[in-house]
């Protein structure tokens, strides 16, 4: 077990009642409560502070399912538990890094024809 060192600090009154109460309910020590708590929030660094907004929809119960054993399998797999949440935030994250990417790529050169003039979409004027 790592070394442990006291932290004390002084913080307002119903901040405290809040977090007894909270420890309280997790069943843990307060030091435990605390642990878990601050090390969670340095977990998550830069995220911590963001704003959260929520997404939600119904999908059909069979790709629901799907998705269940897709995540039990992962964790057979990893030996770590991916969550619902954070799975389908990789999907969108993966999916809208695609669509940037291609947004992003040159959009293609004019292509020269087999008589070695550039073709033009559209209607050419003939001469």
């Amino acid at each position: 077990m790592e070394p442990t060192k006291n932290l004390c600090a002084q913080i307002p009154v119903s901040l405290h009642a809040k977090v007894r109460e909270e420890q309280e309910r997790s069943g843990q020590p307060l030091s435990a409560y605390i642990t878990q708590v601050l090390t969670s929030y340095y977990e998550r660094g830069e995220k911590s502070m963001e704003y959260t907004k929520t997404l939600a929809f119904q999908i059909p119960e069979e790709l629901f399912y799907r998705i269940k054993d897709h995540l039990a399998r992962e964790k057979e797999r990893t030996g770590k538990k991916l969550s619902q949440r954070d799975f389908v935030l990789g999907l969108i994250e993966r999916a809208l890094e695609e669509a940037e990417a291609q947004e992003a790529a040159p959009q293609d050169e004019p292509q020269e024809g087999a008589d070695g003039q550039e073709e033009v979409d559209g209607d050419a004027d003939l001469v």
